[in-house]
């Protein structure tokens, strides 16, 4: 059954907080985004198209698409209606494809054909919310921010990390609670640790690295 969490969930310590991560990172030592990308304007892109997707669904449609487009010239060049038809696999593709050649307009008449680093520039850019934007800041920049989706949404509740129920509370918490040391790759480190142990149907707890310090009343048998 699924792990589900009760009213009265225990919250970690900052002590044991710290040791679930150093636990996590000797599990996974160099944790890294599965999505597949040749540079940072790829890389935003598949993060757009990544909203309400696999990682593996978006790579199976950008992988033909990546192998001509590289830059926003080139997805300019291409087209709404050519885009569509490499991404028609993906969830909300319509959406998704006006997004992206409407961004990648912007990035050509306002940033020089570069992804910006900035929060306030990213987000300014159609398609991108915080979430997006903290993706990109973290894996493409190297800042310490933390991107929530819905393995976290559903991990750090059940791990005893976050109380919060909404995103931005969890990114709050999350970016208070979790040591300096480990801040560049926590999110990649719980978003794994979310999509293949602590899965939201049959969780793995027998095999899991840190289920001596998972709390026991947040998880259903």
């Amino acid at each position: 059954m699924a792990a589900t969490l009760t009213a009265s969930m225990k919250l970690l310590k900052p002590k044991e907080i710290e040791r679930v991560f150093e636990l996590l990172a000797e599990a996974n030592p160099a944790p890294a985004t599965e999505l597949e990308s040749l540079n940072v304007y790829t890389l935003l892109v598949a993060v757009v198209l990544s909203a309400q997707m696999t990682d593996r669904g978006v790579n199976r449609a950008t992988g033909p698409l990546f192998a001509i487009v590289s830059t926003p010239e080139a997805m300019l060049a291409l087209g709404e209606e050519g885009l569509k038809g490499y991404i028609k696999s993906v969830n909300l593709y319509p959406t998704k494809a006006r997004h992206i050649i409407a961004l990648s307009r912007i990035l050509v008449d306002r940033f020089g054909g570069k992804v910006p680093g900035t929060r306030d520039e990213l987000e300014s850019l159609p398609g991108v919310g915080r979430k997006t934007a903290n993706v990109m800041l973290n894996v493409a920049f190297g800042q310490t921010t933390m991107p929530v989706d819905t393995h976290l949404m559903r991990l750090a509740p059940r791990a005893g990390l976050s109380a919060g129920t909404k995103p931005r509370e969890m990114e709050d918490d999350l970016l208070r609670m979790v040591r300096a040391r480990f801040l560049r790759v926590s999110h990649q480190l719980l978003l794994l640790h979310g999509r293949y142990v602590c899965t939201a149907y049959n969780p793995k707890c027998d095999t899991c690295c840190i289920a001596s310090l998972c709390p026991k009343n947040g998880v259903a048998d």
